[in-house]
This record gives structure tokens, sequence and C-alpha cells, in this order.
């Protein structure tokens, strides 16, 4: 199962079973009860994790209290940052949004891989690049876009990533224990006007939400909202 798990992860993709047993070798598996921290901002950055069951959330810590989500992760993707990597500090918290496992390597490990698989460290490379590019995209976005087309956004992207056939009405099933507070840290705004979003949206049948879930039901018109085309 482990070893299924890392050969889901984009850094790892290729690799030969013996190169991905190498690396299963050099990690821990550890488990996390739900609102677990994995990590905290400010930690020494000394781990890379790698999520094999369940979800995790990221959010950025905020002076007022009201954190930014920064993402959602599942299965197969990594987390997390080492001094290796240009990260001395940990600039996000990492938390178990459900009862969660993930894989640990610690920095030294990490280097020995990288000196033995240079396509890993070039995959590495690319990826500190992306997120800065999308850390750029983010706050661009969120300047100039609306509450409705953010919310919209940030659920096509769920249902991207999360999504399942067969939610109520024949929709995409998004299976997280998102809050209104959730949502409004994913979006940049506030829980009152995601909430008012949300009520407009179920109204308009684009969506149903319940405790725990939220289902896709007219996917074309919420990718129309997060364009503003309407």
């Amino acid at each position: 199962m482990r070893m299924k798990i890392l050969a889901q992860v984009p850094l790892f993709a290729g690799l030969s079973e013996l190169a991905l047993d190498g690396i299963d070798h050099r990690m821990v598996s550890l488990s996390y009860a739900e609102g677990d921290r994995l990590y905290s901002a400010g930690d020494p950055a000394n781990y890379l994790y790698v999520v094999a069951a369940g979800q995790v959330k990221t959010l950025q810590p905020a002076l007022n209290g009201n954190d930014s989500i920064l993402d959602i992760l599942a299965p197969g993707e990594f987390l997390g940052g080492l001094t290796v990597l240009g990260r001395p500090v940990y600039g996000e918290t990492a938390m178990a949004l459900v009862t969660t496992c993930a894989l640990r390597i610690g920095t030294d490990a990490f280097r020995e891989v990288l000196l033995e698989y240079p396509e890993i460290a070039l995959r590495a490379l690319d990826d500190v690049t992306a997120l800065l590019q999308e850390a750029r995209s983010d706050t661009s976005q969120r300047a100039t876009s609306t509450v409705a087309q953010r919310v919209a956004t940030t659920l096509l992207q769920l249902a991207g990533k999360f999504g399942q056939h067969g939610g109520s009405g024949d929709g995409t099933l998004i299976q997280l224990p998102l809050s209104r507070a959730d949502l409004a840290a994913m979006t940049g705004s506030t829980p009152e006007s995601v909430s008012r979003v949300m009520s407009q949206l179920r109204k308009d049948g684009v969506v149903d939400t319940g405790r725990r879930w939220t289902s896709i039901l007219d996917h074309n018109k919420l990718t129309a909202i997060a364009a503003a085309e309407e």
C-alpha cells in the first residue's frame, strides 16, 4: 500500500519499484485524528509528508485569528518542506481534516534521495517554482474577483480533486467536512458572505449541501459563475 501511494506522488512518478522501495524504507508512517496537527507554522522545516489516507488542510495563520486555508490535500499529495529545499521553517500549519495517515521523510534522508535520483531534484525545483507562481495568481484573483466567483472557483477545484459522481441529483459529490468558515478562509471572504452565496447557489439549483458534503448539480452554471459570465 505504501509503495502504491508513493507511485502516485508526482515527485516520484516513473521511478522503478526498486527506487520506490528505497524511498519507502527512508519513511515512517504516522496516524492523526481529525484536528491533529502534522506541524505548525514557524516549526523547523525538518520533514516532508505524503498523505497516504484521509485529507489534510494547510492554513496560513493571521494575526487576527482568521486563518486562510491554502489547500486541501488528498492521498498521494505531498506537503511540508525541508531545509534542503530552501525552507528553514514551515510557513503554514497542516492539520488533519479527517482521520489521516501520512508518510514522513526527514532532511538527511531526502537529501540522499536527491543525490541518488537527480530527476527528483529537478521535479522538486519545478514544484517550488510552481508554488510561487500559484501564490501570485491566488493573490491577484482575490483582489479582482467577487465572492461568488471565488466560491465557484473553489468548489470546482475541490470537485476536480475529490469529486465523485452520484451525489444528490446525480451531481458531483464532494465529501469533505467543510464549514462556511472553512470556505471563507479558502476564498478570502467572510462566513456571512459565503453563506449568502451558497444559499443563492442552492436556490438556483446549482449545488446542494449537507453537514459533511457538498454536491455540484449544475457544473456548467457553476463554471459560468466562476468565469463571471453571469
